[in-house]
């Protein structure tokens, strides 16, 4: 992945910038769009809530929008890392927030709800996958990180969902859906210039993380997603897509199959797994090995550990796998027996 100064701004396409913004953990870095708005811009996406990216922005405000103010915030998705500076930079330009109604629920609840009962049920959530003791510690140590790196949200918001068009600087750019990553992500395709704003949907890189959530525990994240990213095969494949993190991109078909396979892979890997393990069956933390092959900090462990749920919950909805506790009340999944 090409590394840009915190900041940098670069023209993408006529009218459409792209401002690479710092992050403090893999992938270290996430974009962000200014589009040409009439007398103003759209700003899509916002970075982390924290002074350094404030700081950054302050910048940005300074030199790249040529006198015309921030009009409209579209936020992508509730992540921190993409709603992080919204409320921010919404009430420093008096701005509308534009956001999925579901992304702005949930992230309103991951900043007002109770913290410590959210680490409780974190805690339990990861002991049921079988984490370590250690691990464990670490996240009662740690506590929730999200409303620590998202600015206070505006109270009020703009709905914006499936097949809305808005009308950007003489340009129509329609909403398309992707889920999984996060539960109703938005995407932008404007048809004219054949520009597809993939946020983490489609990445040209790394995969986007697919968990199961402590909120949602019998959820099938990646069921959603393997669907939601078969419904972009519609877009032509010579679009230019532009991805939250990562570069640019054409050849929107190949990438959207490769990630296909790939959790076609890791599910086959887990099923032969499962097979091995008889009737004692995987646990959550049994399933990384198969699937992962680089060392997990503590703080890496946690996305690995869901995303390894999402695959066995994804292999429990195709019937190829049951679920069930243990007698220390341990997630176990095991094949059915076939008579």
């Amino acid at each position: 992945m090409t590394d840009h100064a915190p900041g940098e701004v670069m023209q993408v396409a006529p009218g459409l910038y792209r401002i690479s913004l710092p992050l403090p953990f893999p992938p270290r870095q996430v974009n962000a769009w200014l589009i040409e708005d009439g007398e103003g811009w759209l700003l899509v996406d916002t970075g982390h809530g924290t002074e350094a990216t404030r700081a950054l922005w302050e910048g940005i405000f300074a030199t790249a929008l040529r006198g015309r103010p921030i009009s409209r915030v579209l936020v992508t998705h509730f992540h921190p890392d993409h709603i992080g500076s919204a409320g921010w930079i919404c009430a420093r330009w008096k701005a509308p927030l534009l956001m999925p109604r579901s992304e702005w629920q949930r992230a309103w609840l991951l900043c007002m709800d109770d913290q410590q009962a959210r680490v409780a049920q974190l805690v339990e959530f990861y002991r049921k996958a079988g984490s370590p003791q250690e691990h464990l510690d670490f996240l009662r140590a740690r506590g929730m990180l999200y409303a620590r790196t998202v600015s206070p949200l505006p109270r009020t918001f703009r709905v914006i969902g499936e097949g809305d068009v808005l009308q950007v600087g003489g340009r129509d750019w329609r909403v398309m859906i992707g889920a999984g990553h996060a539960p109703e992500m938005a995407c932008l395709w404007n048809a004219a210039d054949g520009v597809l704003i993939s946020a983490d949907h489609v990445l040209p890189r790394i995969t986007p993380n697919i968990s199961v959530q402590p909120t949602e525990p019998a959820g099938d994240p990646l069921g959603v997603f393997l669907t939601a990213l078969a419904r972009f095969r519609v877009l032509p494949d010579s679009a230019l897509v532009l991805p939250s993190h990562g570069e640019p991109f054409f050849g929107l078909h190949e990438r959207i199959d490769y990630l296909i396979a790939h959790h076609e892979e890791r599910l086959a890997l887990l099923l032969e797994a499962a097979g091995r393990a008889g009737r004692v069956g995987l646990t959550v933390h049994d399933a990384l090995g198969p699937i992962f092959t680089r060392p997990l900090d503590h703080a890496a462990l946690g996305f690995a550990l869901s995303e390894a749920q999402a695959h066995l919950h994804h292999l429990t909805a195709r019937n190829q796998l049951m679920p069930s506790l243990d007698a220390a009340g341990i997630l176990r999944f095991v094949k059915p027996v076939v008579d």
